[in-house]
C-alpha cells in the first residue's frame, strides 16, 4: 500500500486527516503543492501556491489544507499539472475545471489571465464528457468518452497539433490523422504530446528535438503522426517524461525512446533514441510503466509485483533498470524523483487497524481455529464451516443436515487441483486471488461450476494479464467454454491483433472445428483478412 506521508508535504497532517484521503496528487517545481480528495468527495489543497495553482482565490501559501468549496461533492476522476503550474481536473460527470498559471492560455478560457480559482472549461467542450486530462509544461489536453482529443495552450513546437505554432486559447479538437479514430489514452511531455488509440496505435506531435515522438528523426511535428516503428504492436499504456517516452504493449513488452541524458531509457547508455527501442527483454512481463513530464525518472512493475527504476534517481544517473524493494511505482517518485512529484493521480487504501476482512485473512488455513479440512491431492486446507456458509451458496447447500458432508471433518476433493482449490477457499476469506495465469483457467472452471461470478471476473483479469501469442487461442477457447463474454472479447481482439503469429501456434490448430470456423468468420467480419 502507498504511504502518502512519503511525500513531505503531507507530513504535517495528523492521522485522522491522512486516513480521510482517497486520492492525491503532489506537483510543483519543488513538489511543494498538492491537491487531494477525501472519502466524502471534498477537494483540498495545500502548499506554496505558485501562480495561484492551489485555486483558493488568492496567492497565499498554506501549510494546512484548504477546502475548495466550488468543487465540493464532485467525484474527481483525473488530475494533471503543468510547470507554471496550472491544474486540470475532470469529474465523473465529464466536467473539466482549470486554474493556476495561464500565460499561454493553457486554462482554455480564451485569455491569458491567471486563474486564481477553479473555472469550468466549456469552450468547444459543450456537451462533451471529459474522461482524462494531461498537461505539458504550458499546454493542455483532454480526452472525451467518445475518444476525441482536444488540446490548447502553448504551441511553440506544435504540441497542440493544430498544424501551426500559434498558441491555442481554447480547446481545439486534434484532428488530422486522428479524425475518425478513437483515442483511449493521452500523455504530455514538456512540449510534446502522445495519444494511444483503441487499436493500439500511437500518435505523437510537438517538440521532437530529442526524438521523444519516436518518429525516427528529430524534427518537430505540427500535426499527429503515427509511430511507424510500433507497427504490428498493440500498445496499451504510454507515459512521457520530461523529454522521453515509454510504451507498454498488450504482451507486456516495454519500449523506450527520446532523451537519455540521465539513462532514463534504461538502455545501459546515455545516447538518445529517435525510434522506440525494446528494453528489459530479460525481465518478466511488465504490467505498468511510469514517468511524468516534470522528471527524468522512469519506473515499471512486473507481473510478480517487482518494481524497477532508472534514469535520474536522487541526482544519480541509473542507466539500467534497477530492482527496488518498493511494491508500487508511486514510491519510486516519492523517494527518488527530482522533484518528488506524483506521476499520476494516486488512489489510496488504509491499513490503520485490523479490520474484519484482515482478521478473516489471518485465520485462513489456521488449524488452531478451523473446524473443517479439505483434502486435495493429499494435502489439507483448514477452514471454518460458518465462513464458507456465509460466503458461498455452494457451501450453504452442502452443509445442510441431510447432506453427508455436514457431518464430515475431512472432505475429499477430486475434481480440482490443490493450487486451484486452495486459491478458491482463500478467495472466500480475502476477496483476492493470487494465482499464476496458467492456473487461473482451472479456477475459472471452478468459479463457473460454483456460480461465483465475482471470482469469474477476477480470473478473467488474471488471464488477460497473462495472455501471450502462444496461449491466446487456448484462452479464447476457455472463455467460450465457460461463457466469459468479456474475456472472450478480449482474447478475440488479441488474436486478431496478432493474427499471423497466433495462427502459427499449435494451440490454434488443436482447437475443435466449430470454434475455429466461428473465429475465422468473426475475424473476417472485422476485416482481419484484408490486404
Amino acid at each position: 500500500m502507498v504511504d502518502v506521508t512519503k511525500w513531505p508535504i503531507f507530513s504535517m497532517m495528523g492521522p485522522q486527516e491522512l486516513s480521510s484521503i482517497r486520492k492525491a496528487c503532489v506537483f510543483g517545481t519543488s513538489a511543494n503543492e498538492a491537491v487531494f480528495i477525501t472519502k466524502d468527495d471534498e477537494v483540498y489543497v495545500i502548499g506554496l501556491n505558485c501562480s495561484s495553482c492551489l485555486g483558493t482565490g488568492d496567492s497565499q501559501s498554506s501549510i494546512v489544507p484548504k477546502k475548495l468549496d466550488f468543487l465540493s461533492g464532485r467525484k474527481v476522476v483525473s488530475v494533471s499539472y503543468g510547470s507554471g503550474p496550472h491544474i486540470l481536473l475532470a469529474t465523473e460527470d465529464g466536467e473539466l475545471f482549470a486554474w493556476g498559471h495561464n500565460g499561454y492560455s493553457q486554462l482554455g478560457n480564451g485569455t491569458t489571465n491567471q486563474g486564481a480559482a477553479p473555472l469550468l472549461v466549456s469552450a468547444s467542450l459543450m456537451n462533451k464528457k471529459v474522461t482524462e486530462v494531461a498537461c505539458g509544461s504550458h499546454h493542455s489536453m483532454a480526452l472525451t468518452d467518445s475518444g476525441e482529443v482536444y488540446a490548447w495552450g502553448y504551441n511553440n513546437c506544435g504540441q497542440v497539433g493544430s498544424g501551426s505554432t500559434a498558441n491555442q486559447p481554447t480547446p481545439r479538437r486534434v484532428s488530422s490523422c486522428l479524425q475518425n479514430k478513437v483515442a483511449v489514452g493521452i500523455v504530455c511531455g514538456q512540449t510534446s504530446s502522445l495519444a494511444v488509440l483503441d487499436n493500439g496505435e500511437v500518435y505523437g506531435w510537438g517538440y521532437n528535438g530529442n526524438g521523444q515522438l519516436g518518429l525516427g528523426n528529430s524534427g518537430n511535428q505540427l500535426t499527429p503522426c503515427r509511430l511507424a516503428a510500433l507497427q504490428g504492436l498493440c500498445v496499451q499504456q504510454i507515459v512521457s517524461g520530461y523529454a522521453h517516452s515509454l510504451a507498454l504493449t498488450d504482451e507486456g513488452l516495454l519500449f523506450a525512446w527520446g532523451a537519455n541524458t540521465y539513462g532514463q531509457l534504461g538502455t545501459g547508455n546515455k545516447s538518445n533514441q529517435l525510434s522506440p527501442l525494446l528494453i528489459m527483454t530479460e525481465k518478466e512481463r511488465i504490467v505498468e510503466v511510469a514517468a511524468c513530464h516534470s522528471t527524468h525518472t522512469s519506473a515499471c512493475k512486473t507481473q510478480s509485483g517487482q518494481v524497477y527504476m532508472w534514469g535520474q534517481c536522487r541526482g544519480q544517473s541509473i542507466v539500467l533498470p534497477l530492482l527496488t524493494h518498493f511494491t508500487c511505482t508511486d514510491d519510486v517518485f516519492a523517494c527518488f524523483a527530482t522533484p518528488s512529484v506524483m506521476w499520476k493521480l494516486l488512489s489510496m487504501e488504509h491499513d490503520d487497524f485490523l479490520t474484519v476482512a484482515q482478521s478473516l485473512k489471518k485465520q485462513f488455513d489456521n488449524p488452531e481455529t478451523a473446524d473443517l479440512k479439505f483434502c486435495v491431492d493429499g494435502k489439507h486446507i483448514c477452514v471454518h464451516k460458518a465462513i464458507l456458509k456465509i460466503r458461498c451458496e455452494h457451501f450453504r447447500t452442502m452443509f445442510q443436515s441431510h447432506w453427508n458432508e455436514d457431518m464430515m471433518e475431512v472432505i475429499e476433493i477430486g475434481h480440482f487441483s490443490y493450487p486451484v482449490y486452495r486459491s478458491f477457499l482463500e478467495f472466500l476469506y480475502t476477496d483476492a486471488v493470487e494465482l499464476p495465469p496458467e492456473d487461473a483457467i482451472g479456477l475459472l472452471d471452478l468459479a463457473t461450476s460454483y456460480c461465483e461470478n465475482r471470482l469469474k471476473r477476477l480470473c478473467q483479469h488474471i488471464i488477460k494479464r497473462g495472455i501471450t501469442v502462444e496461449n491466446a487461442f487456448s484462452l479464447l477457447a476457455a472463455a467460450v467454454r465457460y461463457d466469459a463474454e468479456d474475456l472472450e472479447e478480449f482474447c478475440f481482439k488479441f488474436c486478431v491483433n496478432h493474427l499471423t503469429e497466433v495462427t502459427q501456434t499449435a494451440a490454434f490448430w488443436q482447437i475443435n472445428g466449430d470454434l475455429l470456423k466461428d473465429f475465422i468468420c468473426r475475424a473476417s467480419r472485422c476485416g482481419a483478412f484484408k490486404n
